[in-house]
Protein backbone atom coordinates (compact mmCIF):
# COMPACT_ATOMS: atom_id res chain seq x y z
CA UNK A 1 0.00 0.00 0.00
CA UNK A 2 1.12 3.46 -0.89
CA UNK A 3 1.22 6.02 1.71
CA UNK A 4 -1.26 8.51 0.50
CA UNK A 5 -1.11 11.66 3.35
CA UNK A 6 -2.81 14.93 4.28
CA UNK A 7 -0.59 16.97 6.36
CA UNK A 8 -2.72 20.11 8.40
CA UNK A 9 -2.65 22.43 10.61
CA UNK A 10 -2.65 26.78 11.07
CA UNK A 11 0.10 28.77 9.65
CA UNK A 12 3.08 28.51 11.33
CA UNK A 13 2.76 25.16 12.56
CA UNK A 14 5.65 23.54 10.49
CA UNK A 15 4.08 21.97 7.70
CA UNK A 16 6.98 23.23 5.30
CA UNK A 17 9.30 22.02 7.78
CA UNK A 18 8.14 18.74 8.11
CA UNK A 19 6.67 17.86 4.75
CA UNK A 20 10.32 18.28 3.51
CA UNK A 21 11.34 15.90 6.18
CA UNK A 22 8.92 13.60 5.19
CA UNK A 23 9.16 13.54 1.23
CA UNK A 24 13.42 12.88 1.98
CA UNK A 25 12.54 10.02 3.66
CA UNK A 26 9.67 8.34 2.78
CA UNK A 27 10.04 9.65 -1.15
CA UNK A 28 6.83 10.27 -1.49
CA UNK A 29 5.92 13.65 -3.76
CA UNK A 30 5.49 16.60 -1.54
CA UNK A 31 2.03 18.19 -3.49
CA UNK A 32 1.63 22.36 -2.45
CA UNK A 33 -1.19 23.97 -3.56
CA UNK A 34 0.88 27.26 -3.42
CA UNK A 35 3.58 26.14 -5.57
CA UNK A 36 1.30 23.80 -7.94
CA UNK A 37 -0.88 27.41 -8.36
CA UNK A 38 2.63 29.04 -9.15
CA UNK A 39 3.65 26.46 -11.44
CA UNK A 40 0.33 26.37 -12.84
CA UNK A 41 0.23 30.27 -13.56
CA UNK A 42 3.52 30.69 -14.80
CA UNK A 43 3.15 27.57 -17.50
CA UNK A 44 0.06 29.78 -18.61
CA UNK A 45 -1.65 26.43 -18.81
CA UNK A 46 -5.32 26.31 -19.25
CA UNK A 47 -5.83 25.89 -15.42
CA UNK A 48 -3.68 28.69 -14.81
CA UNK A 49 -5.41 30.88 -16.90
CA UNK A 50 -8.40 30.21 -15.00
CA UNK A 51 -6.89 30.69 -11.65
CA UNK A 52 -5.37 34.01 -13.20
CA UNK A 53 -8.64 35.35 -14.04
CA UNK A 54 -10.40 35.31 -10.59
CA UNK A 55 -6.94 36.07 -8.96
CA UNK A 56 -6.81 39.47 -10.70
CA UNK A 57 -10.56 39.90 -9.38
CA UNK A 58 -9.26 39.68 -5.98
CA UNK A 59 -11.60 36.79 -5.75
CA UNK A 60 -10.90 33.17 -4.60
CA UNK A 61 -10.34 30.58 -7.06
CA UNK A 62 -13.36 28.32 -7.26
CA UNK A 63 -13.10 24.56 -5.93
CA UNK A 64 -13.72 22.92 -9.18
CA UNK A 65 -10.62 24.89 -10.56
CA UNK A 66 -8.47 24.04 -7.22
CA UNK A 67 -9.40 20.25 -7.29
CA UNK A 68 -8.92 19.85 -10.99
CA UNK A 69 -5.22 20.84 -10.40
CA UNK A 70 -4.68 18.59 -7.32
CA UNK A 71 -5.87 15.74 -9.72
CA UNK A 72 -3.92 16.92 -12.50
CA UNK A 73 -1.02 17.09 -10.37
CA UNK A 74 -1.95 13.36 -8.40
CA UNK A 75 -1.75 11.84 -12.40
CA UNK A 76 2.23 12.62 -12.52
CA UNK A 77 4.36 9.66 -12.31
CA UNK A 78 5.92 11.02 -9.29
CA UNK A 79 2.75 10.45 -7.42
CA UNK A 80 2.48 6.95 -7.72
CA UNK A 81 4.89 5.66 -5.16
CA UNK A 82 2.45 8.17 -2.73
CA UNK A 83 1.78 11.94 -2.13
CA UNK A 84 1.45 14.48 0.87
CA UNK A 85 -1.05 17.40 0.08
CA UNK A 86 -0.08 20.48 1.55
CA UNK A 87 -2.55 23.31 1.96
CA UNK A 88 -5.64 20.93 0.42
CA UNK A 89 -8.43 20.19 0.99
CA UNK A 90 -8.85 23.82 2.90
CA UNK A 91 -12.76 23.51 2.75
CA UNK A 92 -14.92 20.42 3.56
CA UNK A 93 -16.75 21.14 -0.36
CA UNK A 94 -13.04 20.20 -1.70
CA UNK A 95 -12.55 16.89 0.60
CA UNK A 96 -15.91 15.51 -0.27
CA UNK A 97 -15.17 16.25 -3.54
CA UNK A 98 -11.79 14.63 -3.43
CA UNK A 99 -12.39 11.80 -1.54
CA UNK A 100 -15.19 11.35 -4.30
CA UNK A 101 -12.96 11.34 -7.06
CA UNK A 102 -9.97 9.02 -5.06
CA UNK A 103 -11.97 6.22 -3.53
CA UNK A 104 -11.53 2.89 -3.84
CA UNK A 105 -8.20 3.59 -6.15
CA UNK A 106 -4.62 3.90 -5.23
CA UNK A 107 -4.91 7.46 -4.72
CA UNK A 108 -7.39 7.06 -1.85
CA UNK A 109 -6.03 8.88 1.33
CA UNK A 110 -5.31 6.73 4.60
CA UNK A 111 -2.98 9.30 6.84
CA UNK A 112 -4.09 12.36 7.93
CA UNK A 113 -1.42 14.36 9.92
CA UNK A 114 -2.54 17.07 11.84
CA UNK A 115 -0.14 19.89 13.69
CA UNK A 116 -1.95 21.11 16.34
CA UNK A 117 0.14 24.18 18.25
CA UNK A 118 -0.58 26.79 21.13
CA UNK A 119 -1.17 30.01 19.70
CA UNK A 120 1.45 32.09 21.57
CA UNK A 121 3.86 29.76 20.67
CA UNK A 122 2.54 30.70 16.57
CA UNK A 123 2.78 34.29 17.16
CA UNK A 124 5.98 33.66 18.20
CA UNK A 125 7.09 31.66 15.34
CA UNK A 126 5.55 33.50 12.55
CA UNK A 127 6.97 36.84 14.34
CA UNK A 128 10.17 35.45 13.98
CA UNK A 129 9.98 33.69 10.24
CA UNK A 130 12.63 34.67 7.55
CA UNK A 131 11.65 33.04 3.94
CA UNK A 132 14.49 32.91 1.23
CA UNK A 133 13.39 35.20 -1.99
CA UNK A 134 15.29 32.34 -4.15
CA UNK A 135 14.54 29.14 -3.13
CA UNK A 136 11.71 29.77 -0.90
CA UNK A 137 13.68 28.19 2.24
CA UNK A 138 11.87 29.02 5.75
CA UNK A 139 14.07 29.91 8.63
CA UNK A 140 13.55 30.88 12.43
CA UNK A 141 15.24 33.58 13.78
CA UNK A 142 14.79 31.58 17.49
CA UNK A 143 14.81 27.90 16.74
CA UNK A 144 16.40 27.56 12.94
CA UNK A 145 18.16 30.86 12.22
CA UNK A 146 20.66 31.38 8.67
CA UNK A 147 24.50 30.68 9.46
CA UNK A 148 24.91 34.62 8.09
CA UNK A 149 22.19 36.51 9.22
CA UNK A 150 19.63 37.58 6.29
CA UNK A 151 21.54 34.96 4.06
CA UNK A 152 19.85 31.44 2.68
CA UNK A 153 22.48 28.74 4.02
CA UNK A 154 21.03 27.16 0.78
CA UNK A 155 21.94 29.54 -2.13
CA UNK A 156 22.59 32.80 -0.80
CA UNK A 157 19.78 34.33 -1.71
CA UNK A 158 17.87 37.24 0.65
CA UNK A 159 15.94 36.23 3.48
CA UNK A 160 13.13 38.83 4.17
CA UNK A 161 9.88 38.37 6.43
CA UNK A 162 6.48 38.30 4.85
CA UNK A 163 4.27 41.30 5.43
CA UNK A 164 1.57 39.46 6.88
CA UNK A 165 3.53 37.50 9.32
CA UNK A 166 2.34 39.48 12.47
CA UNK A 167 -0.41 38.75 15.27
CA UNK A 168 -3.15 40.82 13.37
CA UNK A 169 -2.59 38.75 10.41
CA UNK A 170 -2.55 35.36 12.03
CA UNK A 171 -5.63 36.45 13.92
CA UNK A 172 -7.44 36.78 10.87
CA UNK A 173 -5.77 33.45 9.40
CA UNK A 174 -6.60 31.31 12.62
CA UNK A 175 -10.07 32.25 12.37
CA UNK A 176 -10.23 31.58 8.52
CA UNK A 177 -8.63 28.11 9.56
CA UNK A 178 -11.10 27.42 12.24
CA UNK A 179 -14.30 27.94 10.25
CA UNK A 180 -13.37 26.43 7.05
CA UNK A 181 -10.56 23.52 7.59
CA UNK A 182 -11.79 22.35 11.07
CA UNK A 183 -14.74 20.84 9.41
CA UNK A 184 -12.57 19.28 7.40
CA UNK A 185 -11.13 18.00 10.13
CA UNK A 186 -13.98 16.16 11.79
CA UNK A 187 -14.76 14.44 8.63
CA UNK A 188 -11.29 12.47 8.26
CA UNK A 189 -11.83 12.00 11.79
CA UNK A 190 -15.18 10.04 10.95
CA UNK A 191 -13.08 7.92 8.84
CA UNK A 192 -10.29 7.07 11.77
CA UNK A 193 -7.62 8.66 9.58
CA UNK A 194 -6.85 11.89 11.63
CA UNK A 195 -3.33 11.88 13.96
CA UNK A 196 -2.72 14.50 16.20
CA UNK A 197 0.92 15.62 16.56
CA UNK A 198 1.84 18.03 19.01
CA UNK A 199 3.73 20.53 17.01
CA UNK A 200 4.88 22.83 19.61
CA UNK A 201 7.42 20.93 20.85
CA UNK A 202 11.08 20.89 19.06
CA UNK A 203 11.65 20.30 15.40
CA UNK A 204 13.09 17.43 16.65
CA UNK A 205 10.57 15.96 18.72
CA UNK A 206 7.96 16.68 16.52
CA UNK A 207 8.88 14.42 13.33
CA UNK A 208 9.96 11.96 16.30
CA UNK A 209 6.03 12.00 16.65
CA UNK A 210 5.20 11.93 13.07
CA UNK A 211 7.55 9.27 12.45
CA UNK A 212 5.68 6.91 14.77
CA UNK A 213 2.75 7.48 13.07
CA UNK A 214 3.85 6.67 9.36
CA UNK A 215 6.10 3.88 10.52
CA UNK A 216 3.20 2.61 12.95
CA UNK A 217 0.88 2.94 10.04
CA UNK A 218 3.32 0.88 7.27
CA UNK A 219 4.13 -1.49 10.52
CA UNK A 220 0.10 -2.16 10.72
CA UNK A 221 -0.66 -3.13 7.13
CA UNK A 222 2.45 -4.76 6.43
CA UNK A 223 1.09 -6.93 9.07
CA UNK A 224 -1.99 -7.30 7.29
CA UNK A 225 -0.66 -8.69 4.49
Amino acid sequence: MTLNMLIMGPAGAGKGTMSELIEKKYNVAHISTGDMFRSEIKNNTELGQKATEYIKQGLLVPDEVTIAMVLKRMSQPDCDGGYLLDGFPRSLVQANVFDTKVIETPKEVNIVINLTVDKEALFDRIENRRICRQCGAVYNMHTLPPKVEGVCDNCGGELYQRADDNRESLERRMQSYEEETFPVLTHYRRLNLVHDVNASQTIEEVWADVQKVIDGFIAEHQEGK
